[in-house]
């Protein structure tokens, strides 16, 4: 029993592994270029051993999907704790996407249409936390930063929806990955937001595109 404790620790660990590998490898080179070859000689192990272990190319995608999910979750759970300023709170995952981004080959996301049950994966990702998400906007109106005029169940479908056209149109051939995300954000909060509200997002902006620069 105890050698074989150890030794499904020892392919959960290895299972690991290859996912952070993997998530790696994707947002370096893009999905459609990395194979199953590619990311079994990287561990020195044998394709079949890898296929035991995920069943195919897309299911290892999957789990890289979920895993990117699951940080951002706890990442924003650890920023909540630190602070009750909803607007803050979102910056910062904005800022969090937006640092990934950049380190994300742009051929990944014309790749990742190529997969279904990844995409779908992501898209359903985006809509699981709606109530959790008006709810948020909700907290943001009693703080002072967001108006209290709007039907943030429509804001959140709306920026959903443009995000799914970032995804699955051809509008990155003509324009920039984070050019287009940042536009949608920024565009989004701003037309949501106080005065009070616009003062901190104008804040971070500038500082951001300080950055850019540096």
């Amino acid at each position: 029993m105890a050698e074989s404790a150890k030794h499904t620790a020892s392919r959960l660990k290895l299972r690991v592994k290859i996912i952070d590998a993997a998530i790696g490898l994707f947002e370096k080179n893009g999905i459609k270029s990395v194979t199953m070859d590619d990311i079994a000689s990287s561990f020195g192990i044998s394709k079949r051993t890898l296929y035991e272990m995920f069943a195919d190319k897309e299911t290892l995608l999957m789990e890289c999907v979920r895993r990117g999910q699951e940080e951002m979750d706890n990442y924003l759970k650890e920023v909540r704790e630190n602070s009750d300023n909803v607007l803050e709170v979102l910056l910062k995952g904005y800022q969090r996407n937006i640092e990934k981004f950049h380190g994300t080959n742009k051929r990944f996301f014309e790749d990742i249409k190529r997969y279904p049950r990844a995409y779908n994966l992501i898209k359903n990702g985006d809509s699981r936390s709606a109530e959790d998400t008006v709810s948020f906007f909700r907290q943001g109106v009693k703080q002072g930063y967001f108006r209290d005029d709007i039907n943030f169940a429509i804001v959140g479908l709306l920026v959903r929806e443009q995000l799914d056209v970032l995804m699955s149109t051809d509008l990155c051939n003509k324009y920039p990955f984070l050019e287009v995300y940042e536009s949608i954000m920024f565009t989004s909060l701003r037309g949501i937001s106080t005065e009070k509200g616009a003062v901190l997002l104008d804040k971070f902006i500038s500082e951001y595109r300080q950055k850019q620069h540096q």
